[in-house]
């Protein structure tokens, strides 16, 4: 039986009115236990514990922050596995955040509560709490709890990480913390820290003693400059913030634990210690970068007096090169070993996996095609956000995939591959070029040359620019800046800084005129609702929202939102594929519609579409049959009746409806036969109309009937892009919010069965 806790997230859409995101509405729930001895008992806890991003504890903060879309305060306990739930918050915190919820094996009305007040014991299955009163603890403020069982002894041995605090020692620091275990429940606490502490001022590794300024910075809630100058001697017993632990359930004595220094305010090196003798020696055992590959000798000596390795030994797919040259800039995200010993951790949105004690760590999302190529294929887990795909390239067996966070790929026919229903892919801007841009919004490739690509990107590198390969992808450059914001920002402490604030507006549609292929355009969605990062971005200094046009080959962009009504949110725009002075937009805003343009994107004027309809999401013309088809919806209100798939036969002077949902996000005809349609239904914030059924649906008789076709998607109810194949009528494509792409085969399968 496997359970998960998720929470809602929604935004609160009078933000947008005010230019920028301020609040959020909704619940998150942290942690969900079963009890042992009867699996129809759950217990979840409320709250945000593990959001190391936005919840960092410092001195003035000891339980965290309170975030407004996290619940606080209570449990919820089912006593028939789910059915029904009661809340309880009989003797806990009016701030309680819940980290774990330990049930005893051997007695099970005796549980143990990790939260950010410290530990809660409950001796009535949850009903009524208490604080935990123990001896041992330094700090009382543990980051998180395990335990160790012996079935056959009944040793129930618990575990425990503190939260690091740091105190003033003349012109350094000195640490208190550490990993503690307990045999007695909890009452009392053996120190099983040893000499994981570490000499900072013997180690030549400037980014972790830049990290280690910020840490003590954020506990101290002063600035970074301020820190250096009044703690400048390095501690030689550095301790760094852990918040993750984990102990071996075959062995009580070998204990990992981790770190995300690049998150939460941490520092140190490499990301996994591990101790195989309960705490009298400790070892840095998950190790990449630059530091570890060009180890200063001085640093080295340093090591093996530990009795460290030295080597790097964590494996990266596409990332590889580029983690090589930089040092452990990315944090470890997860933390977890299984019944049989074995380990995994998540660095730079990849799973490694380790069944030798963490000596190596083997990255277990890719599989390698041919070594040295950068040739993969995915095992259906990949953590890359998949976003936008453009399968008609001029080039009829790639197809191109843009992703946030990870760049550009294409499509590579090879031979060799076991599964033939899968697909090879070979990442061509991105980590693959150290200086790359990595979080694409949109692609387009020149209707007359198919070696010229021009990308977008809504965050990180290149931001707002408009980047163009020549040469296949082989080389990239910026030929113009389209957007660009006020980069002043307010840093952890408050201070106004200059830096990236980390999104500019939502960029869709990157289109390029057939016939003048000096015609671009750009569609800039002022509400970001179906993105991965939904709160609205600042409002562009250079560039705007709506639609952006260029008449030079992408050198020079003005707006073009002529006919638009105030505060319209473009979603996304389509050229006629028939007639390229024609073009639509869809507004999705709440008083959105259809608009066309009949002169190049200069004008625009509002369609005559049913009157139902608020909101736009996307346009899609057939190019065989000159078919419109809009898909409709709210996601802030609206209800059946308000969304649904519509098609026009007639250049949009009637429309029926062929799909009812209250929010629909896309659907797109098979360029090779148009009675296959694929469609893609959303859940709204309103949760007032209930529509439990998101996903892909797919039609073979041109929308008469559907079917859902789900299966195998990661993220079904989050897919961002889906189209049929432009040359294969057997073939689909989908998207996943952050489970990179997918290949569908509706022969065999009906659609079923879909492959990443």
């Amino acid at each position: 039986m496997l359970l998960m806790v998720a929470g809602i997230n929604p935004y609160d859409p009078e933000a947008f009115k005010k230019g920028w995101y301020d609040e959020q509405l909704g619940f998150r729930l942290s942690h969900i236990a079963v009890d042992p001895s009867n699996d129809s008992v759950w217990y979840v806890g409320a709250g945000d514990f593990w959001n190391v991003k936005e919840n960092h504890r410092s001195k003035n903060k000891l339980t965290g922050n309170q975030l407004s879309y996290a619940d606080y305060v209570y449990i919820l306990k089912s006593a028939d596995k789910g059915k029904t739930w009661q809340k309880i918050s009989n003797g806990l915190p009016d701030d309680l955040d819940v980290g774990q919820i330990l049930v005893d094996p051997r007695q099970s009305n005796t549980l143990l509560m990790l939260t950010n007040h410290g530990l809660m014991e409950s001796l009535d299955a949850g009903l009524n709490w208490h604080k935990k009163q123990t001896i041992g603890l330094p700090n009382e403020r543990p980051r998180d709890l395990t335990y160790h069982y012996n079935e056959k002894t009944g040793e129930y041995t618990l575990y425990l990480v503190e939260q690091t605090f740091y105190h003033p020692d003349g012109d350094s620091i000195k640490a208190t913390g550490g990993v503690f275990k307990s045999t007695d429940g909890g009452a009392s606490w053996l120190d099983l820290t040893g000499n994981l502490a570490f000499d900072l001022s013997k180690l030549n590794y400037k980014t972790e003693v830049y990290r280690y300024y910020r840490a003590i910075a954020h506990w101290f809630s002063i600035s970074w400059n301020q820190a250096k100058k009044q703690f400048p001697v390095l501690p030689d017993a550095a301790l760094p913030v852990f918040n993750r632990l984990v102990v071996n359930p075959q062995n009580p004595d070998e204990i990992y634990l981790t770190y995300n220094k690049k998150h939460d305010r941490s520092f140190g090196p490499g990301h996994v210690w591990r101790t195989l003798d309960a705490g009298k020696s400790w070892h840095v055992v998950a190790r990449e970068g630059a530091y570890w590959h060009q180890l200063p000798e001085q640093d080295k000596a340093y090591w093996q007096s530990r009795g460290n390795p030295v080597k790097p030994n964590v494996e990266f797919a596409h990332v590889q090169a580029y983690m090589d040259v930089h040092h452990e800039q990315q944090g470890n995200r997860l933390l977890n070993i299984n019944s049989n010993g074995e380990l995994f951790i998540s660095v730079a949105q990849q799973t490694q996996m380790s069944d030798d004690k963490g000596a190596n760590w083997r990255q277990i999302d890719d599989i390698q095609v041919s070594a040295g190529k950068n040739l993969w294929v995915g095992r259906g887990n990949s953590d890359l956000p998949g976003r936008f795909m453009l399968h008609s390239t001029g080039i009829k067996d790639r197809r191109l995939m843009a992703s946030g966070e990870h760049g550009l790929w294409q499509t590579v026919v090879v031979d060799g591959i076991s599964d033939k229903q899968a697909v090879a892919m070979k990442q061509i801007e991105g980590q693959v070029n150290i200086d790359g841009m990595v979080s694409i919004s949109t692609v387009a490739v020149h209707p007359k040359n198919p070696d010229i690509i021009y990308i977008t990107a809504w965050r990180q590198d290149h931001r707002g620019q408009l980047r163009r390969s020549t040469d296949g992808g082989k080389s990239w450059e910026n030929i113009s800046t389209i957007l660009k914001v006020n980069e002043q920002r307010r840093s952890d402490l408050g201070q106004v800084v200059q830096g990236p604030p980390g999104l500019i507006p939502a960029q869709n549609s990157l289109l390029i005129d057939p016939v003048n292929s000096d015609n671009m355009y750009l569609a800039v969605t002022l509400d970001a609702f179906s993105e991965i990062y939904r709160a609205p971005r600042r409002k562009p200094t250079v560039g705007g929202f709506g639609v952006m046009k260029s008449t030079d080959g992408g050198y020079s962009w003005q707006v073009s939102n002529k006919g638009f009504h105030p505060q319209a949110s473009i979603r996304m725009i389509a050229l006629d594929p028939n007639n390229s002075k024609v073009l639509y937009a869809a507004a999705s805003d709440e008083n959105g519609g259809l608009y066309k343009s009949i002169d190049q994107g200069s004008s625009w004027q509002k369609m005559k579409i049913p009157e139902q309809i608020s909101s736009v999401n996307h346009v899609f013309i057939d190019a065989n049959s000159a078919d419109i088809y809009i898909s409709a919806g709210g996601f802030y209100h609206g209800d059946y009746e308000q969304g649904g798939a519509w098609r026009s036969s007639d250049q949009g002077k009637s429309w029926q409806q062929i799909f009812k949902a209250p929010l629909v996000l896309q659907l797109e005809s098979s360029p090779v036969d148009k009675n296959i349609l694929l469609l893609t239904a959303g859940n709204q914030m309103n949760t007032e109309v209930k529509f439990t059924n998101p996903g892909l649906y797919l039609s073979l008789d041109a929308g008469r009937s559907w079917k859902k076709i789900n299966n195998n998607l990661s993220n079904y109810d989050k897919i961002i892009d889906a189209k049929p194949d432009p040359y294969n009528a057997n073939v689909l494509w989908a998207a996943g919010w952050g489970s990179g792409w997918y290949v569908g085969y509706i022969n065999g399968a009906n659609g079923q069965a879909w492959h990443e």
